[in-house]
């Protein structure tokens, strides 16, 4: 149990701290964030591509070039991860698809610890995603993560996405979390800004989202490249 005098802190990167003893809130995005992206980035690169590309009986650069050009058109949208309206988009069974290659999903390393300090600590955890609920329950039932959260919050619950600032305004009446008391963790750097201009105080960038691409960089927010740095005291 935490000593009510004692303030405690974690190191996310060398000479910056974050007063996990004042924190009361964590807020997590899912994809990226706790979740190794690579799942997505086959999904939607490779195997939709080439499936797109057997339906249309066109070559598998065109399929993704047509793709990609879909994508880019309703980035940042609600659009953007349902996947009933991909399925619709591209006449072809979105989740089923997912689930032939749910193996693939992974938790992050040092995830669970951090989750399983952070409930000891009795900290409020919630899950934040744009991910389509569908989804996430394929996700939650492969990495038996959800047990860790007081509350899972998708933006088709909140009707907008996390990138603008009406899902965090009823996002805070939803959870009832205090913005000057939370910690907020994404791998998006626009969901990150949206975040910081509603006024959650304490924000970290995950930078490294893939364990097969490259690592993010961000001059604007703290990175978190490894969960591990969130489990050692400061000196």
């Amino acid at each position: 149990m935490q000593h009510p005098g004692l303030l405690f802190f974690i190191r996310v990167m060398p000479k910056v701290t974050i007063p996990l003893g004042e924190i009361k809130y964590v807020l997590l995005d899912m994809d990226g964030t706790l979740l190794d992206k690579y799942f997505d980035d086959y999904f939607w690169e490779h195997l939709l591509p080439e499936k797109y590309a057997e339906k249309k009986k066109i070559s598998f650069g065109r399929a993704k070039e047509e793709l990609l050009a879909k994508y880019h058109a309703h980035e940042g949208t609600l659009n953007w991860t349902d996947i009933d309206f991909w399925s619709r988009e591209v006449e072809i069974d979105i989740p089923a698809l997912k689930e032939q290659i749910h193996h693939l999903i992974e938790v992050h390393p040092h995830v669970e610890d951090f989750l399983r300090m952070l409930k000891h600590r009795r900290k409020k955890v919630f899950l934040v995603t744009n991910a389509h609920y569908k989804v996430l329950d394929i996700k939650l039932k492969k990495t038996e993560i959800g047990k860790y959260f007081d509350a899972t919050l998708t933006s088709f619950e909140i009707g907008f996405p996390k990138e603008m600032i009406e899902f965090w305004e009823k996002a805070e009446k939803k959870l009832g979390f205090e913005k000057e008391r939370s910690l907020f963790i994404d791998d998006t750097k626009a969901v990150l800004r949206t975040a910081k201009r509603f006024g959650i105080r304490h924000i970290l960038y995950k930078s490294y989202a893939s364990s097969r691409g490259e690592r993010g960089k961000s001059k604007e927010f703290t990175e978190l490249r490894d969960f591990r740095e969130l489990m050692r005291p400061a000196d």
